[in-house]
């Protein structure tokens, strides 16, 4: 389990036969869960300068793996007396969004990304999202995605300041909703009105 913030941005040094190494300060132990870009990936190897990640099938066939290089959003999973400045992430990849609009605003920027229709019944107004390991606040739901507003700090601390239109992004949708929607029998028609109406009733 995760916060959604980011505690390290970590060069990449290979990525080749599925696994995936890192140059990073953070120091885990063989096993322990980390967060790459929002993946939760298990450390298999560590070096003096990092530690490495392998990748399973499942993973590489549900994340953009194309942003496995240069640099990457790293965080350790979070311990239970932890404060949650984020929110609650497991680090399960719902889907790959793209951004296809950035918008620079007075107080940072706007990113526009398309989602799959499947995943968009998990996406509510002032609702949770989590981005390439960061956690967010949906601004707005549009036809086909979502809109973002990212503040200076966050444009400043992550990589979403060299982030261009076009780029693929891992988007894991808000966890209570992924349960909420399986609990109603997910169906296509179902929106996050329909929801909160059926929690109204506990």
């Amino acid at each position: 389990m995760f916060n959604g913030l980011i505690r390290e941005i970590a060069d990449v040094v290979s990525y080749a036969q599925n696994v995936l190494r890192l140059r990073a300060k953070f120091r885990p132990k063989i096993g322990d869960s980390v967060a790459v870009n929002g993946a939760c990936l298990s450390v298999i190897e560590l070096f003096s300068d990092g530690f490495s990640v392998e990748l399973s099938a499942e993973t590489r066939s549900n994340i953009a793996v194309e942003n496995l290089k240069d640099r990457v959003h790293i965080e350790p999973a979070m311990k239970l007396n932890e404060r949650i400045d984020g929110h609650l992430v497991q680090g399960h990849i719902d889907a790959i969004g793209e951004i296809y609009k950035i918008e620079k605003r007075e107080n940072g920027s706007d990113f526009y990304i398309k989602l799959p229709s499947e995943i968009l019944p998990l996406m509510a107004n002032k609702g949770s999202v989590c981005v390439e390991g960061v956690s967010l606040t949906i601004n707005e739901i549009l036809t086909d995605g979502i809109r973002l507003t990212i503040i200076p700090i966050t444009l400043r601390d992550s990589l979403f300041g060299g982030f261009k239109v076009g780029r693929r992004v891992n988007v894991e949708s808000d966890l209570l909703a992924r349960y909420v929607a399986r609990q109603l029998g997910f169906k296509r028609e179902l929106t996050w009105e329909t929801a909160e109406r059926f929690l109204s009733l506990y």
